[in-house]
């Protein structure tokens, strides 16, 4: 009776171990990016499939400023509506990038329903690629959405007061703050049991951003308590960053303070993240 062998199967780990070497470490890093990217474009070939997963970051930006402008701007804004339109479209860009996340924490809380990343979890990639690729993709849906904003506020009458490097520092720093606040939805699609569970915790955490923050009026207006409130809340800085930057005001403290937001949502909800990730996929 002949015994045939079979090959063994390649080893699954992709993470590097503390005793590699630099030049080791360096191509396990190379290797994590190339995954990441492959599942970034896989994500974005499911999202052109599927367009009209895009609403909330090209039809709800038009809803919004015709709303606020041509309802609430009359009053608010002292019976000028271009006034208030100049005040408002930072305003609302920051409350879009903070509701552009919902989508993430959904999409991902429903891969991991349908069995997706038990698929991934059997390839020969880090275990945090997946996350990573997710996150990036999620870049052409946040450049969407300032597209949206700043083109249609346009055309009903906004003007950037400043200069076009100003205007794309503003971009730039929305977007790197849209991919530091999306790992909080990410965390959120991890820990819910569906993807209505997830819409409805992210919309109880961002409501008392994004409005009790500088998005839609002066934090002068407001009561006492709620002026402590917008001083921390990160959706004012990011705010009065980009308003700073697109019509004028004050700019280096509010951007520096931006920054310093992104690094704690990085610090706290990236490690979250892997971990519900681990013990849920």
């Amino acid at each position: 009776m002949t015994t045939t062998l079979t090959p063994s199967a390649p080893p699954a780990a992709a993470v590097d171990q503390p005793g590699d070497s630099p030049d080791q470490r360096r191509t396990g890093m190379r290797r994590n990016v190339r995954h990441a990217l492959v599942l970034a474009k896989r994500n974005l070939i499911k999202t052109a499939r599927t367009p009209e997963q895009l609403i909330d970051v090209t039809l709800q930006p038009i809803i919004f400023l015709l709303l606020f402008v041509y309802v609430f701007g009359g009053a608010i804004g002292g019976g000028s509506r271009h006034t208030y339109l100049q005040f408002l479209l930072p305003g609302l860009l920051g409350q879009g990038i903070a509701m552009g996340s919902i989508a993430l924490g959904q999409n991902m809380n429903a891969d991991i329903g349908k069995g997706v990343f038990d698929r991934f979890r059997s390839l020969p990639i880090a275990r945090s690629v997946p996350l990573v690729g997710a996150v990036l993709a999620d870049f052409v849906r946040y450049l969407i959405l300032c597209v949206m904003f700043l083109g249609f506020g346009y055309v009903i009458g906004f003007r950037v007061e400043t200069n076009p490097l100003a205007l794309i520092a503003a971009v730039a720093l929305a977007i790197a703050f849209a991919l530091c606040f999306c790992w909080l939805s990410l965390w959120v699609g991890l820990k819910s049991r569906s993807p209505g569970g997830v819409q409805g915790i992210m919309f109880l955490l961002i409501f008392p951003l994004s409005f009790g923050s500088s998005a839609f009026v002066s934090p002068s207006t407001m009561p006492g308590w709620l002026q402590a409130w917008t001083k921390v809340n990160p959706i004012t800085r990011l705010v009065d960053a980009m308003r700073g930057l697109m019509v004028g005001g004050p700019v280096t403290e509010n951007v520096l303070i931006t920054f310093g937001w992104m690094a704690a949502l990085l610090a706290v909800f990236v490690p979250l993240t892997l971990r519900a990730y681990k013990l849920r996929a």
